[in-house]
């Protein structure tokens, strides 16, 4: 155990990483440079340093208790449950009864918290035997803290924090004085079950942020303005993309004619691509037994993220989260050579799975959504092979889509989690080491992570860094033993002998939703000519010119280009600000008189600005060859 001290501008702050094991402290003393310090002081007197992720976390545990305290100051009802630190932030989970709360109410909350940072309040600890601090919590009206204090161990020593008048049981560790929380804000507010159990009551989060500085927390803002200004959902409303209805349900967005055509061209994109590799598409029911999921092993390791099942004629149905369970039996619906293999099954395949709601994000993350999956059905001798194919076929997209800030992770299992992951270590060691090894084969640069493998093999994950945010995987290429035995896959074999063919699981574009958002986020939703949804605008300037725009709409359409006529009695100027803000056409082609005489069109690129004149003909097959070529910007 661990005692430690650090330093906030003028104050020694210490705390306990364990307050009940300790009996004397030792402190550091502050080097009066105003720079947050932290050592950490062991029992046998040595010293160590400690990350500014431990600092981080001290202060953002702190500004919880701040959080909570001001609540409780505004609104003394309030029964609080938990309120850690996160990796952004903090928050606390509170119940206010049927308060509801506004952003005015919000910006009270961090007003009184400020308040409470300038009457510099000390941080203070104390331990009670498990009656007393059952009865301080009773006393205190905080039954979900002494609901906790019910589910902890009976030897477990129940400690506390007390800043002013607020008391929280809390083992700690926080900054000692409330006037070193120097720059933080509240950020939202969303629900969240006591215990995350839907069968207990939603309670009111809180979440904020807190920083050293100022100067952090403005830059955090700063980017937080540009997060808010590449958000998909903000973008795809703007634009006319998607919609979605709690009358529908939370997490089924619908494709409006516009987003449905983004959607469209990225399918025809990626199935083109995987016919000139030799994949056979199918198409499979949205449905599925239990009994099939029994026999994959999704009912045993990811039943929580399905559906509920549907009874229907003593049959009982869920539907599908993934689509291996089906692939596999079209696989097995007949006899196979190894002359036939490897057989490639592709599928733009509609799936549902029950994520919570407070996780729910636009298209990023859906109930409903459809995967760029396939199934690879080979010998161990074609593994490397195919491994490569997927692989170059993965770096052939990102080239296409101007994606170049990604890493490869090898995921692995956590061998001490017995409930995830399917119980056959020779199995488990056979799959990893054939992966890894392909991998190195390949010369594939890439990090190892315990934990991430799917619940029957490992897998190569290609994980995106975003403009903004965390990265996340959006590519896989999964190894798998385990399947094709639960299924009794077989094939016959060179030497007349039936054996168990390896499959491996792999999505290029993941699901073409998610795929949808990381593109709109990244190019802010001006995407390049091919994929966009309205390539040209065509602008007459005034009714005199509304003829020759016509023929100039009609002969773009008959070229099979997408173009949008804006006819409207508005003024140009606002007619092209909302082509360039709203449809985020490439090109504009504003049509006056002069064009008009001549049969030319005036040419305005969306990413530069530029404007040039020049023939129809000419610009049409400009922008077919752009179309074509897949350029990643305008450039006529």
């Amino acid at each position: 155990m661990v005692c430690t001290c650090f330093y906030f501008g003028e104050y020694d702050c210490i705390y306990l990483n364990s307050v009940i094991k300790y009996t004397e402290i030792s402190a550091v003393k502050a080097d009066g440079k105003g720079k947050a310090k932290m050592k950490v002081i062991y029992n046998n007197g040595t010293v160590g340093e400690c990350s500014e992720e431990e600092k981080l976390h001290v202060l953002r545990h702190s500004a919880a208790h701040i959080m909570a305290q001001a609540i409780k100051r505004l609104y003394p009802e309030a029964d609080f449950a938990y309120g850690p630190a996160t990796e952004k932030g903090f928050y606390y989970d509170v119940d206010l009864g049927d308060k509801k709360l506004s952003d005015e109410d919000l910006k009270a909350i961090e007003d009184e918290m400020k308040k409470i940072t300038k009457e510099n309040l000390p941080f203070k600890s104390f331990i009670l035997p498990r009656d007393e601090a059952v009865a301080l919590m009773h006393e205190r009206k905080c039954k979900y803290k002494e609901e906790h204090i019910g589910d902890l161990p009976e030897d477990a020593v129940i400690s506390f924090y007390q800043q002013g008048e607020y008391i929280d049981m809390c083992v700690g560790p926080h900054i000692t004085y409330t006037k070193a929380l120097k720059a933080f804000k509240i950020t939202q507010q969303s629900g969240a079950y006591w215990k995350n159990d839907a069968a207990n009551k939603m309670l009111t989060r809180i979440n904020g942020v807190a920083f050293f500085s100022q100067e952090e927390l403005d830059e955090y803002e700063k980017q937080q303005e540009e997060a808010r200004a590449r958000d998909h959902r903000k973008i795809g409303k703007e634009m006319g993309l998607f919609m979605s209805d709690d009358l529908i349900g939370k997490g089924l967005p619908m494709f409006l004619p516009k987003g449905y055509t983004i959607w469209r061209e990225l399918e025809n994109y990626i199935r083109n691509k995987e016919l000139k590799l030799g994949y056979y598409h199918v198409m499979t029911p949205c449905v599925g037994t239990v009994d099939l999921y029994k026999t994959s092993g999704h009912w045993d390791h990811y039943k929580e993220n399905m559906f509920p099942a549907m009874e229907v004629e003593d049959e009982t149905f869920v539907l599908r989260p993934m689509n291996c369970p089906h692939h596999m039996m079209i696989y097995a619906h007949r006899p196979h050579s190894y002359r036939e293999l490897p057989i490639r099954i592709g599928e733009i395949a509609h799936d549902f799975r029950f994520e919570s709601s407070g996780t729910l994000k636009g298209i990023e993350r859906a109930r409903h959504f459809c995967q760029n999956d396939a199934h690879l059905f080979v010998t161990p001798e074609q593994i490397e092979s195919e491994v490569a194919k997927v692989v170059d076929l993965i770096f052939d997209v990102y080239k296409d889509m101007g994606i170049e800030n990604y890493r490869c992770v090898l995921s692995l299992r956590d061998p001490a989690d017995t409930k995830k992951y399917h119980p056959d270590d020779a199995m488990w060691n056979n799959a990893e080491n054939a992966l890894r090894q392909v991998l190195r084969d390949l010369n594939i640069e890439f990090t190892e992570e315990i934990g991430e493998a799917a619940f029957y093999g490992p897998k190569l994950d290609i994980n995106v860094q975003p403009a903004v945010g965390a990265e996340y995987t959006l590519s896989t290429c999964q190894l798998d033993f385990c399947l094709p035995a639960k299924f009794d896959l077989k094939y016959t074999d060179s030497d007349g002998n039936e054996k168990t063919p390896v499959v491996l699981h792999r999505a290029i574009l993941g699901s073409l939703d998610r795929f949808m958002a990381y593109i709109l986020e990244e190019t802010k939703g001006k995407l390049p000519t091919w994929l966009a949804p309205i390539q040209v605008k065509v602008i007459p300037v005034s009714e005199k010119t509304q003829d020759y725009a016509e023929q100039v709409y009609a002969a773009l359409c008959d070229a099979g280009i997408r173009a949008d006529l804006d006819g409207r009695n508005e003024k140009v100027g606002y007619k092209i600000r909302e082509a360039r803000m709203v449809d985020r056409a490439p090109y504009l082609l504003v049509v006056g008189a002069k064009e008009a005489e001549s049969g030319n069109v005036s040419v305005r690129n969306r990413d530069t600005d530029e404007t040039t004149v020049m023939g129809l003909a000419e610009f049409t097959e400009g922008i077919k060859a752009e179309i074509d070529a897949r350029a990643l910007h305008p450039g006529l």
